[in-house]
């Protein structure tokens, strides 16, 4: 399938990512009517207006509007972490793993950590953070919630928490890949401006479950979040009429993170189908929106099984060479997950 058919077939049900969702019609009303001015001059008055509402909401001075949450996270090392110094991460982290090429400009060293469902292991952290002969000095601790490479699985309070006491008790710098923190505070009931307490630097994506276009908000202390601006302009990140976009992503962070647990719910339906229907398929148990499903004992990769489901308008994405990634989002209803259910069934019939 074209890349450019995807988005005009009728009937398809995409799990490839929350990244396909499309604005809402509040946002193109919103879009429409926005205020426009030059975000390289003057300043772009609904940009700024979505920096100084993504930074109330998330309990920070000051917010950054960005392209891209790979920017906000580089950037936040940028203005945060010297060359040749250290930042802590656990093993399978975003930043770490699929960021990587982004954070060499940095020319900083990524120690990566052991943990389970995306949360370090404290102990090796406190390892980490003794005293040591390396020359190395760790100047941030990296955490991310909800954790992709795990699944979604959200960190919890107390985790942050302690690691945020060990990390500030240092003088060592918090920052949270918070690409999907409004679906880790729909898990918890809490807000999302109490899980970013625990962190100096947040980003936050506008463009995945929370369904704007594009950009991304690196929120923070106003020093570093002002030194995180100047960066910007010198990585080409400056968009002039931006306002355009940004005015969709005031939407998302007011209007939208309220419907992400109907999201939660649809991952566990379809989980808990697919866990129904063969002990060849091991299928993960979701706390948000993402739901890994191990084809091992199937016998067939996960190439393979890409490309039998598609004929069934089943769109999935391949997690490694065994196992799929199926997100869900506000374009997937009860409807759909029985689509997919019924789909993974013919495939696992044919066998």
């Amino acid at each position: 399938m074209m890349p450019e058919e995807i988005g005009t077939r009728p009937n398809v049900v995409d799990l490839r990512s929350d990244t396909v969702t499309r604005p809402t019609e509040a946002m193109y009303r919103r879009m429409r009517e926005a205020p426009l001015g030059d975000d390289g001059l003057e300043g772009d008055p609904t940009a700024r207006e979505l920096e100084v509402t993504t930074a109330r909401i998330l309990g920070k001075e000051a917010g950054l509007f960005v392209p891209s949450c790979t920017m906000a996270n580089l950037l936040a090392i940028l203005a945060q972490v010297q060359r040749s110094e250290q930042i802590l991460l656990e093993a399978k982290a975003h930043m770490l793993n699929s960021e990587r090429g982004a954070a060499t400009f940095t020319g900083t060293f990524m120690l990566g950590l052991p943990g389970v469902d995306g949360a370090m292991d404290l102990d090796r952290l406190e390892d980490a953070l003794r005293p040591s002969t390396s020359p190395l000095r760790t100047a941030m601790v990296a955490l991310e919630t909800s954790h992709n490479a795990a699944g979604g699985t959200v960190l919890p309070l107390l985790h942050m928490v302690a690691v945020a006491g060990m990390a500030w008790t240092r003088g060592i710098r918090v920052h949270l890949d918070g690409a999907r923190l409004f679906n880790a505070a729909a898990h918890l009931a809490v807000t999302p401006a109490e899980i970013a307490a625990q962190v100096d630097t947040v980003s936050l994506c506008l463009s995945k479950g929370l369904s704007a276009p594009a950009g991304a908000v690196l929120a923070g202390p106003a020093v570093v979040i002002g030194e995180a601006r100047r960066l910007r302009k010198m990585l080409g990140g400056t968009q002039r009429q931006i306002g355009i976009v940004a005015a969709a992503g005031l939407e998302a962070v007011t209007a939208m993170g309220a419907r992400l647990a109907e999201d939660h719910t649809t991952a566990r339906q379809l989980s808990e189908g697919l866990n129904g229907l063969d002990p060849r398929l091991a299928v993960s148990i979701p706390q948000t929106n993402i739901v890994q499903v191990d084809l091992t004992g199937t016998g067939r990769d996960s190439a393979r099984w890409v490309k039998d489901l598609e004929p069934a308008g089943i769109l999935t994405r391949p997690l490694g060479e065994r196992r799929l990634r199926l997100v869900t989002h506000r374009h997937i209803g009860s409807d759909d997950v029985a689509r997919a259910i019924a789909a993974f069934r013919t495939c696992l019939d044919a066998a």
